[in-house]
Parts: C-alpha cells; sequence; structure tokens
C-alpha cells in the first residue's frame, strides 16, 4: 500500500485501533496516535512546569516510556486519558525536583477565603480600545492569568476550559472525584474573575497555541529515537 494511502488508513482508526495496530508492528500508527494526542499533553505539561522547552520534553519522554510498554495498556480508560496521568506523573517528578510542593488543602482554605491570589488591571473590553483590538495580546493575558493560578485549580481549568473535557474525563485523567472537579473549576473561575472570563471567552482554545512545528518536531525527535533503538536490533539479526 503507498504511504500516503496507509496514513489516511490511519486517520480513519480510533486511538485503540491504533495502539493494536503498534502492537502488530505498524510504527507509523505510533506517529499519528502522538500527532492526535501532542497537543493536550503539551499543554498539560506546561500546566505543571510553565517551561515550554521542558514540556515538551516531557511530553517526548514520555511517549518513548509508553511505546516501551504499549502492550500494558489495558483499555480501562482512553488511551489520551491514560497518556495524560502518565505526563503528569513526569511533569510532577521534574517539579518535586525543584522546589517542594504546596499543600493543596492550603490553596483551598487561600481560595475559598477573601484572598486574591491573581491581581488584574482594572477593566477589560469595550472600554478598553487597545485590547479590544488585539486577540494576541487578550490571549497572551488570559495565558499570563492561567499560568498564575495555583497548579490543582490551573490542571482542571486547562482540561475543563481550554481542552473542553467532561467532568468524568477531567476526574479520570487527575485521579479525583467528580464532586473535586466542580470545586475547583468554580474556584479556578473565581480567581480569574468574571469580568476577565467573559472578555476572552472566544480565544480560550487558542491560548497555550500548539504550532504545527512544534507538534512535528516533537514527533519526528520520537520516531527517530524508536528508529535508532531499532537498529541495533536489525543489525544483530542479520
Amino acid at each position: 500500500m503507498h504511504p500516503s494511502n496507509l496514513a489516511t488508513e490511519f486517520s480513519k482508526l480510533t486511538d485503540a485501533e491504533l495502539v493494536e495496530q503498534v502492537l502488530h508492528g505498524q510504527v507509523q500508527a505510533f506517529r499519528h496516535l502522538m500527532q492526535r494526542s501532542n497537543q493536550r499533553l503539551f499543554r498539560m505539561a506546561r500546566g505543571v512546569l510553565d517551561d515550554d522547552s521542558e514540556a515538551e520534553d516531557v511530553v517526548q519522554e514520555s511517549w518513548l516510556h509508553v511505546y516501551a510498554r504499549l502492550d500494558t495498556f489495558r483499555g480501562e480508560s482512553s488511551v489520551l486519558t491514560w497518556m495524560t496521568r502518565i505526563v503528569l506523573n513526569e511533569a510532577h517528578g521534574r517539579l518535586r525536583a525543584r522546589r517542594p510542593t504546596t499543600d493543596i488543602e492550603k490553596l483551598d482554605l487561600a481560595a475559598s477565603g477573601s484572598a486574591r491570589v491573581i491581581p488584574f488591571p482594572g477593566r477589560f473590553g469595550a472600554e478598553n480600545p487597545a485590547a479590544s483590538a488585539s486577540r494576541a495580546q487578550i490571549r497572551q493575558l488570559l495565558e499570563l492569568a492561567v499560568a498564575s493560578l495555583p497548579e490543582p485549580f490551573r490542571l482542571v481549568f486547562i482540561l475543563r476550559e481550554i481542552e473542553e473535557c467532561s467532568t468524568e474525563e477531567t476526574a479520570q485523567a487527575l485521579g479525583i472525584r467528580q464532586e473535586t472537579v466542580k470545586t475547583r473549576l468554580h474556584r479556578a473561575r473565581k480567581l480569574l474573575r468574571v469580568t476577565l472570563q467573559d472578555t476572552v471567552s472566544t480565544t480560550l482554545g487558542e491560548t497555550f497555541p500548539f504550532l504545527g512545528a512544534r507538534c512535528a518536531r516533537m514527533t519526528d525527535t520520537v520516531m527517530d529515537a524508536l528508529t535508532a533503538a531499532a537498529s541495533p536490533a536489525r543489525d544483530s539479526g542479520n
């Protein structure tokens, strides 16, 4: 089959079917799986680490680990949910090596009180011509605001509002109760302030943009590593 036709066939498969294809030797199916998932995984890693380069590295390392143990996937959750957990574990491991974590109970207490965690300029919208004239500036402002949220609220906000995941899927990905998802989302929205959220709601899907070049670079890096790892095995068999 011509490579372009094979790519078309892969595009019609579900994530679980792509996993099966990889397990049966179709390595290129792994490329399609990565390309489908990279945006969310990058956003989640970045949500923890607040660094583009390190987030890319985490996602790439996670894919390499996943490829090595893809046969352990049991289908108890979606492939993307499974990958999200792996990426979050890797990102949190790096974060712990950087600095001590903050007790979630302290964050909950701060969020439920009167403390303002995120400082904002006065108002936005029609009364602010500069903000209304530039979607890019508004998006940048929102990214900074989301990045300033305490991590537990930030990850819930990214999954629910930016990735548009359901409450159930978010709970599965983060390993928390659905009620906890709802509570943290409510507090995240409160911290972001209603005026800011209402003004830039149309740009939520564009926050932390995952450019095609970045996705291609990350995917090629992983595929090159897999090819290099497979070469010695082929050579030894000759």
